[in-house]
């Protein structure tokens, strides 16, 4: 069986973060790992706190799975401080780890930042280089390229840029605000759009995570890049479709939708 890790925080409520990327990589066909970055205290309304781990633990963790069960694919998500940014890029290249992908969670699709400007200089310097492919949203592909972006050809302009910049894939996720659930992926100086159908399902929490461990997977059991973003969204597509609803906030989406299985029952 392949195996994947997930390097992020714990998500209480089981939507994202560590607990989205298990369920994920699980239904997904690989065998799923973690090293928990921070633990936090969230629900579907908000998140009420947070407590991030050290460096050293961190490390830790990480050369404890490298040593044992060695991953085929590696997915980073939040992580908010620089010393846990170059705790993960320290041991992700002591181990030559492969298909690192990258969920950038910088900035918010409405707008906030997410990490302060220290981290995002080291997650630039330090962990983009490293990475196979990076997921971001529109507000973070304008971070990371300098660029505004309002259109469908601002997307191909800045996911050119990143590429270049980083030497990785990009795969950029559009948004209603643009051109509804199209994503682009910018790979070797060509692109390719990933049409989506726009679900009218409120309950998307941890769908960033989500996608990215899907591709993490994938990416896992040997398919190549396309490949493994077309099956990754084809999955949330179906996680969607399901209309979960759970809590009085933006609720989960089913991870285990497609599970068919007696113990299940």
């Amino acid at each position: 069986m392949k195996t994947a890790l997930t390097i992020a925080g714990s998500d209480s409520c089981g939507g994202a973060g560590i607990q989205a990327d298990i369920k994920t990589m699980t239904m997904n066909g690989v065998y799923a790992t973690s090293a928990v970055t921070a633990l936090t205290a969230q629900n579907t309304t908000g998140v009420t706190g947070i407590m991030e781990v050290t460096p050293e633990f961190l490390k830790e963790q990480i050369d404890d799975i490298f040593n044992d069960i060695r991953p085929d694919a590696v997915k980073i998500g939040m992580v908010s401080s620089s010393e846990l940014i170059k705790a993960i890029a320290d041991r992700l290249k002591y181990f030559n780890a492969v298909n690192i992908v990258v969920d950038p969670v910088m900035v918010a699709t409405s707008g906030s930042r997410l990490i302060n400007e220290d981290a995002i200089a080291t997650l630039k310097s330090d962990l983009l280089p490293i990475a196979k492919i990076i997921t971001p949203n529109i507000p973070e592909t304008e971070v990371l390229s300098g660029i505004s972006v309002q259109t469908e050809n601002d997307m191909i302009k800045a996911s050119e840029i990143i590429s270049d910049t980083y030497n990785c894939a990009v795969l950029c996720k559009g948004g209603h605000s643009i051109n509804d659930a199209n994503d682009l992926l910018y790979e070797n100086g060509e692109y390719r759009w990933f049409e989506g159908k726009r679900i009218d399902n409120p309950n998307t929490h941890g769908t960033g995570c989500t996608l990215s461990s899907a591709i993490a997977a994938n990416l896992a059991k040997g398919f190549d890049m396309q490949s493994s973003v077309q099956r990754a969204k084809d999955y949330i597509s179906g996680a969607l479709s399901d209309m979960l609803d759970l809590g009085q906030g933006s609720g989960p989406m089913n991870h285990m939708f497609d599970l068919n299985s007696s113990f299940a029952d």
